[in-house]
Parts: structure tokens; sequence; C-alpha cells
């Protein structure tokens, strides 16, 4: 099978007149559709940074990232990215919101404003349709902003802390919520989190960066009593907490060698 995104060798540094700061260092991964993947590390060791140079924002200074069979470009595999905040324009309603990236792409034709339509009714917002992101929860703006993002049917996901805005009981009915659906879709994923129980709860696999400039320190796969545990049906299995233990070992290793 060949993989959806595929990094080789990738390094990125920061350039300004009076410095350089290397950022990722020597980063090679393989994502398989899918996968959910999720990505912790230090804080500031370039975990949103690896999402920009993935989504095309950023070019590395060295290495190759194949999406499919291209390299970048005009390649077949379409990348969504979901932020930390929702983006919701305020003056748009629900709906209008919904189908913003259609109207942009040129894409906003019956089939796919159909398509949007029921995923507003599956993810319990069609009766909000005409609402205004102002009247609605931070949950709930959040489940519009994926739907948002899932309307121009990307194949590859990025998740950069979108829950990290919320209050912690909505984030982990939303987390819980939108992850189902994003494994419902068969979507593959790279989520970026701080949150260890959020990757863990969430993940197939979970790579640990190192502190900066970044490598891939770890690369831990994820496997509970039962393939369709719900996010919060895996916070609640024995296996949770050896995983914790592990990842944050992983974590704190560099931290107690600096």
């Amino acid at each position: 099978m060949e993989p959806v995104l595929s990094l080789k060798n990738i390094s990125y540094a920061y350039h300004t007149a009076q410095a350089e700061t290397p950022v990722l260092s020597d980063i090679s991964l393989d994502v398989f559709q899918g996968e959910f993947i999720s990505i912790v590390g230090p804080s500031g060791c370039g975990k949103s940074t690896l999402l920009s140079i993935i989504n095309g924002l950023l070019k590395p200074d060295e290495g190759t990232l194949l999406l499919g069979e291209n390299t970048g470009g005009d390649s077949p595999v379409k990348v969504g990215y979901m932020l930390q905040r929702d983006q919701l324009f305020e003056w748009r309603t629900i709906w209008q919101n919904a189908i913003l990236g259609l109207e942009i792409t040129h894409q906003l034709n019956e089939k796919n404003m159909k398509k949007t339509m029921e995923r507003l009714k599956f993810y319990d917002l069609y009766d909000f349709k005409d609402s205004y992101p102002s009247q609605l929860s931070g949950g709930m703006r959040q489940r519009v902003a994926l739907v948002r993002t899932l309307a121009l049917e990307p194949q590859l996901l990025l998740l950069d802390e979108p829950f990290s805005a919320l209050d912690y009981q909505t984030r982990l009915m939303v987390s819980d919520d939108i992850c189902m659906l994003i494994k419902k879709e068969k979507r593959t994923a790279l989520l970026v989190t701080h949150d260890l129980s959020e990757a863990i709860s969430t993940a197939d696999r979970i790579l640990v960066l190192s502190k900066r400039p970044a490598g891939i320190k770890a690369d831990i796969p994820i496997q509970f009593e039962t393939a369709d545990l719900s996010p919060l049906e895996r916070r609640n299995s024995p296996l949770f907490s050896a995983y914790f233990n592990k990842i944050w070992k992983e974590l704190i290793g560099h931290e107690q060698h600096q």
C-alpha cells in the first residue's frame, strides 16, 4: 500500500537577518490511508511548523515531501487544515460558513451542497443553519469548522490543537465526537496536541518529537482491547495509564539530560 503522505529527511530553520534557528531536523515519516496519528512534544519544538510544511505553507530547507505519488504541487491528495480557533466569520450564517470553502474553490454545486447539508444534520447542526456563530457554543462552532473542512473532501486532515480553546468538559466531549466522526468517514488525520490523554484516546500511533531542532524521538503504536473503543472509553481502559507513563517518560527523558 502506498502512503498518503511520505516525509523523507525533512529539515527546516527560521531565518532572520541576525540568525538562523533550526526547528526540524531529519524527519522521516509514512502515513497510510485511514491512520489517525497524534504528534506530541515539548512546547515550541516545531509541531505546528511540521503541519505547515505538510500543508505547503512552508517549504522545507532539506528533504522531500510526497502526497500520494506527487511531490507537493498538483498532488491528487487534498489536504484539510483545522486550526486552534474555528475561524468562523461572524457575519455569515452557519450554512454560509459551512459552504465557504466550496464557494472559494468554485465547487458550490448541488451535489456538494446536499452532502454538506447532510453533514449538518448528522452533526446535530441543521437546526442552527440560519443562526450565527455568536449564537453557538464553542463545541458547536468547532463542529461547524469540521463540516466546512470536510466539505472539500480532503483525504488528509491536519488538526492543529483544534480543541485547545475549549473548556475541559467541552473539550472532552468535542474531541470524542469529532475524532469518532473522522474515523467513521475513514479520513487520514494528523493531530498536534499538548494533551497526552487526548493523544492516547484518539490515535492509532503517537509520534513523540524531541526538543528543537525536533526529530522523531519515538513512534508508538496504540492498541486497545478492541479497535472500536471511543476516546472516552479508551480513557477508562486499564491500558490507558500504561501508555500515558510510557509517553511521559519519552517526553521527560530529554529534559533530564539537558
